[in-house]
């Protein structure tokens, strides 16, 4: 992309839509594999149209390799168990809570940058990863003194966070090559299909829900994964993974927020220090790593 402000102006958009998926979550009563599966089913549907309406992404989708194909699926595959991870997990600790341990994708993406894609940080873009980090930790802690219920939430939002990093490592390697429609409804499209699968497997319904999870559903596939998932889908293919997953920590501010007037979640003095601490190290991580490309 010529212009970074625009990549960042997308970023920041991005965050913001995917700051609703946990609100959608908690508003919609169904289990955690059907509320993902219609997440990325009608994400897919909804793509399927700008797919229909383009001949260029038609042709690209045909003209395929099998490595490809192969690389998509294995998205879908990683997308698919990040959904059921984290959605399950909001059945036993807060909305807040289960955010901020599954926006820990940093932990994940500044290692896995190092090793797959010989990225390199400064030590100011360490010390900001450190402070985001930390005000991630500090908004989370209370969740780890509550109960043993709340601490196995953590546990399955933190096993999704470094599963979904596996799935942005997979998109950084594909879009160099492959266009972003083609791409996200492979990814989406596999997705549903395995967890559609799975919500079978456990005999749940796919129809006997009310109009509000519906709305949800709906929500979730519209704002968070089309305006929130793709646009990051989109970016892969000019900021690194290790980029777009220390922004992802600011989905944790948007979602506090939004549980304050939607779900009417408090929003602590705690959070409120932690949220500052996310604010301070993202500017200085962004910042750092800007001066470095």
């Amino acid at each position: 992309m010529k212009s970074p402000f625009i990549s960042y102006v997308a970023l920041f958009f991005g965050v913001f839509a995917l700051s609703t998926s946990a609100i959608f979550v908690k508003l919609a009563d169904a289990p955690a594999a059907i509320t993902a599966f219609y997440r990325l089913f009608f994400a897919t549907l909804i793509l399927l149209l700008f797919l229909l309406m383009n001949k260029e992404n038609r042709q690209e989708l045909r003209s395929l390799s099998k490595k490809q194909w192969g690389l998509g699926l294995l998205s879908g595959l990683f997308l698919a168990a990040h959904y059921v991870l984290w959605f399950e997990s909001l059945n036993y600790t807060s909305v807040a809570s289960s955010t901020v341990i599954v926006t820990l994708q940093p932990l994940f993406s500044m290692i896995g940058g190092y090793f797959l894609f010989k990225e390199r940080f400064s030590t100011g873009a360490i010390v900001g990863f450190l402070v985001a980090i930390a005000g991630s930790i500090v908004i989370g802690w209370g969740d780890f003194q509550v109960s043993g219920e709340a601490l196995f939430g953590d546990v399955l939002a933190f096993i999704a966070a470094g599963v979904i990093t596996a799935y942005f490592f997979v998109g950084q390697h594909v879009r160099k090559s492959l266009s972003l429609v083609p791409y996200s409804i492979i990814g989406y499209a596999s997705s549903a299909l395995f967890l559609s699968l799975f919500a079978f497997s456990q005999q749940v319904s796919f129809v006997d829900y009310s109009a509000q999870t519906w709305w949800s559903f709906i929500g979730l596939a519209f704002i968070a994964t089309i305006l929130g998932q793709t646009v990051f889908n989109w970016l892969l293919k000019w900021l690194s993974t290790s980029v777009i997953s220390m922004s992802i920590l600011g989905e944790t501010i948007g979602t506090c927020i939004l549980a304050y007037f939607i779900l009417d979640e408090v929003i602590s003095v705690q959070q409120g220090i932690g949220i500052a601490l996310i604010l301070i190290g993202l500017a200085v991580f962004l910042l750092q790593q800007r001066k470095m490309a």
